[in-house]
């Protein structure tokens, strides 16, 4: 069977499954989620064996050290995600909800209603934590899932699809509301990218390469989601006590993520006080510092290169980031304009004019300030486990829950009017 054939029937298959979805119960939608999460836990030490063979192919081809992060699962990872799984869980129902409520002078009474999309696929890449975050929040928000991991992670996918699958076989949703599609070739990722008709929506995870991908050759409506080149911008009026610990965090508490900042931006009225300071510590975490020429002066002995424009744009994804001064908050919001994706920009400042006028300025799907960037994710927020993070307009912005995955239904009740 031929992949458009294999994706098509898995897609059939999931989409008959979520019926037992739409007649569930809130209640029986979290007890599913609650099941997951027991069984996650319950059976760790399969997640564990299973993903270390995905590490040991890893390292033997020569993933990079963000991959191999983002692939990794450990005791306190996979607790992590069952944890995730809980919090979707207590999380206030996305279904039912009354969005508009009127009555016409007809007497029809209008409802728009908040509804699942049906069937949603994800294509993704080394992140095995994602097979089970998407699977609860497209579960709860009363959606199948159409997972589909990359190669690097087949063998943690599988395990985790299994143990899920095996949880609702306790309850009354169907297993066949998660459906894992095949990773042995890439062809399996056109079939869903294609399968217009049989799949509702598309949501790439990984980075900025997938996620261009899967929004150019998509012919299912897409969210396109994570490319994250995030600047930290420290402002002439900075509580520079503040500032260092915001930089720091921000960039390497955990580097290989989105929301991870990759840019640092000094104003230059503080810049020669302030940058040895941070550059110094920067280095001493082990950062490698790419530098504009004001910066590069300023460094000194610290080791640090010239940056070239491509530095600008680029996720590391790595302990690698860039540092330029600029003069003023529209400068570094100009900066950000022209290399910025849209996904997270910080300010550091005491002056609440120039925090607003940097947030005026800052067309993305978060602002933060006087905080790290890596706040921006669905967990620390309250969403409980995230679908992704959104740099678009439509239809949702920033970190994705449950809401982000209804759509709306008008429900029309009248009492025998035609129209005339």
């Amino acid at each position: 069977m031929d992949a458009a054939a294999v994706v098509s029937q898995l897609a059939d298959t999931a989409r008959r499954a979520a019926r037992t979805l739409s007649v569930a119960t809130s209640a029986q939608r979290k007890d599913a989620l609650l099941a997951i999460a027991d069984a996650i836990e319950a059976r760790s030490a399969e997640i564990l064996s299973a993903n270390e063979k995905d590490m040991d192919r890893g390292r033997a081809e020569g993933l990079n050290a963000s991959l191999l992060d983002r692939l990794s699962l450990t005791a306190a990872r996979i607790k992590g995600i069952a944890d995730g799984a809980r919090q979707v869980s207590a999380l206030e129902d996305p279904l039912g909800k009354v969005v508009r409520h009127s009555v016409l002078p007809n007497g029809i009474e209008l409802k728009q209603i908040s509804v699942p999309f049906g069937v949603i696929g994800m294509v993704y890449e080394a992140r095995p934590n994602v097979t089970v975050d998407a699977a609860v929040i497209l579960l709860m928000s009363g959606n199948a899932a159409l997972l589909r991991g990359s190669s690097s992670a087949a063998y943690s996918n599988q395990i985790l699809v299994t143990v899920m699958r095996d949880a609702l076989v306790t309850t009354v949703i169907s297993p066949d509301v998660i459906q894992l599609v095949p990773s042995d070739n890439r062809d399996s990722v056109k079939a869903l990218l294609h399968a217009r008709g049989k799949v509702d929506l598309v949501i790439p995870r990984g980075s900025a390469s997938l996620i261009r991908m899967v929004v150019d050759e998509s012919t299912v409506p897409t969210i396109e989601t994570g490319a994250g080149v995030c600047h930290v911008f420290i402002d002439e009026f900075a509580n520079l006590d503040i500032a260092l610990p915001i930089i720091i965090n921000s960039k390497t508490q955990r580097p290989s993520v989105c929301n991870a900042a990759e840019t640092l931006l000094v104003h230059k009225s503080i810049a020669t006080t302030f940058l040895p300071i941070a550059l110094k510590a920067l280095h001493e975490a082990g950062v490698i510092l790419h530098c504009d020429t004001a910066s590069l002066a300023i460094a000194g002995e610290i080791p640090a290169t010239l940056a070239e424009e491509e530095n600008w744009s680029t996720e590391y994804g790595t302990l690698e980031m860039n540092i330029a001064v600029v003069d003023s908050v529209d400068a570094a919001s100009d900066h950000i304009a022209t290399y910025g994706t849209a996904h997270t920009e910080a300010i550091v400042t005491d002056n609440q004019a120039n925090a607003d006028r940097f947030i005026a300025l800052s067309d993305c799907a978060a602002v933060m300030v006087n905080t790290s960037t890596r706040f921006t994710d669905g967990e620390q927020m309250g969403f409980g486990a995230e679908i992704g993070i959104s740099n678009q307009k439509l239809h949702a912005r920033g970190p994705m829950g449950l809401e982000a995955m209804t759509t709306t239904t008008w429900i029309v009740t009248g009492n025998g009017q035609i129209r005339s």
